[in-house]
């Protein structure tokens, strides 16, 4: 796809607040980094559509050919959030007497489950906050040495007035210092801070916090802010293209990356800050004290008090696209209903684009229409217009099944390869027939795995080999393992 990529892609940043001409550090190459999940809950669904829309950038991104190197981490160190009293994680180890790391591990695999359900790409690298705690301390040090950061009782704090003396503390987010003072809330250790909108870089451990690591200055944990300066620099370098995350996290969490980085590079971190809009459930603030919640897998399966029946995985993100990602989201049972027709239409027409058959002329100017799908996902990846121009297509479609238009050959397999590439590419849309077949045969596997192990229990050795090894002949491994068989199709 090299020719669209001389159609100038351009990007809303939120540092300079315009829409911006996309021109990557290292020609053909991009690197984007994106605020992961804290992982001591169920991922909720307004993380999900904030994923999914840096899924959909990475995406396309590959598909305009670029080398992509994508970094989401996950935020497993149990750290403070605006020096709060106690952190997430422990607090929920507490409640149900778990070791953090149990906690850690079992929503990170409910966060792979999720992402897998819904279509998501995996990132190139997904760090731990856990795993580069060495890196922290290194940078608190280089920060400290440079005159930036001061200790106090075995904390460290960022000193935020003498950083704004010489930059910009405010650059992204557009706060004032007199800003950041009034949105300071009165919190556990800020009598040890010289100024309260100063922020943690490293936190010394009370007898209550568990996850806690040795330091220079205390045994305590990092910061919230100093992971993702530490991961994005360590896979990107010190200046990288792309740093996106939900809106939420303009101040202060990425305002105070772009402060620590700065103060170790001498460069801003990012050239395109990018930031996803909220996802409203009816009109209103998701919150689980009010009712108002729903989770991912509950829309799936149905069991939920908000949706009158189960949707696919497919519609919901095919809602979700439908709304730029700059743009509030409002999730209902009416729009996912309107939506799913409007799914069903468009792979309706992808089937019925299979049956066509070419004619000596067209009747519709697929190079045009091709175009004005890439002006839309180059003007700040801009899906509703994009998908407003599949439904072009899907008329079209139509009128070539009831014999009302013609279509040459070449358009015919320009018109099939465009469409498939956006609707399940880049939209990442899923092909629920091919889903639906993949089913059934995960369902025969694990029919025959079952059929094996009664086998084995009767001690039919031979018939137990014999399944085995025809299912690899067919490409598919069985691995027997302490918590039953499972198995990979190659």
């Amino acid at each position: 796809m090299e020719l669209y990529k001389e159609n100038q892609l351009k990007i809303y940043n939120s540092l300079s607040k315009s829409k911006e001409v996309f021109v990557p550090v290292t020609e053909g190459r991009v690197g984007m980094y994106v605020c992961g999940p804290t992982v001591y809950s169920n991922v909720h669904l307004g993380n999900v559509r904030t994923f999914m829309s840096f899924d959909m950038v990475f995406r396309y991104l590959k598909h305009l050919d670029y080398k992509v190197r994508y970094v989401r981490n996950i935020t497993d160190a149990g750290h403070l959030e605006d020096d709060a009293d106690e952190d997430k994680i422990a607090k929920k180890a507490r409640l149900e007497q778990l070791e953090p790391m149990e906690v850690v591990q079992r929503y990170t695999v409910d966060f792979h489950e999720v992402t897998k359900l819904y279509n998501f790409l995996p990132p190139s690298i997904e760090p731990t906050a856990t795993g580069h705690i060495v890196e922290q301390i290194e940078m608190i040090k280089e920060i400290m040495e440079k005159g930036f950061a001061y200790e106090v009782n075995g904390s460290v704090y960022f000193d935020v007035l003498k950083y704004n003396e010489d930059h910009n503390y405010g650059i992204l987010s557009g706060r004032t210092i007199e800003d950041a003072i009034n949105n300071t809330r009165t919190l556990d250790g800020q009598s040890d801070k010289k100024n309260p909108q100063d922020f943690a870089l490293w936190k010394k451990a009370d007898e209550r916090h568990i996850m806690r690591w040795p330091s220079p200055w205390s045994d305590g944990f990092p910061g919230w802010h100093l992971e993702c300066s530490v991961m994005s620099s360590k896979y990107l370098g010190e200046q990288f293209d792309i740093h996106g995350g939900g809106m939420d996290l303009k101040f202060p969490h990425h305002e105070c990356e772009i402060a620590q980085s700065h103060t170790c590079s001498g460069v801003q971190p990012v050239n395109y800050w990018m930031h996803a809009n909220m996802l409203l459930l009816n009109s209103q603030k998701m919150s689980k004290s009010t009712g108002n919640h729903i989770l991912p897998g509950e829309i799936l399966t149905g069991e939920n008090k908000i949706l009158s029946k189960a949707f696919s995985a497919g519609v919901v993100r095919f809602f979700i696209m439908q709304a730029h990602y700059r743009s509030i989201l409002d999730f209902s049972n009416d729009a996912l209903l309107a939506s799913e027709k409007g799914y069903n239409k468009l792979m309706e027409a992808l089937k019925t684009l299979k049956t066509v058959v070419a004619d000596s002329s067209s009747g519709f100017d697929v190079k045009e229409w091709k175009q004005k799908c890439y002006d839309a996902m180059n003007d700040d990846f801009n899906t509703p217009i994009l998908i407003s121009h599949l439904f072009e297509a899907v008329k079209f479609i139509n009128l070539l099944r009831d014999k009302k238009a013609k279509v040459s050959e070449e358009d015919l397999k320009d018109l099939q390869e465009t469409l498939n590439a956006f609707v399940f590419e880049v939209l990442g849309l899923l092909d629920e027939e091919k889903q639906q077949g993949s089913d059934k045969v995960d369902g025969v596997v694990e029919l025959l795995i079952k059929l094996r192990k009664e086998a084995r229990d009767n001690k039919d050795w031979a018939l137990s080999d014999q399944i085995r090894d025809e299912l690899l002949a067919l490409g598919i491994q069985l691995k027997d393992g302490r918590e039953g068989t499972t198995f990979t199709i190659n």
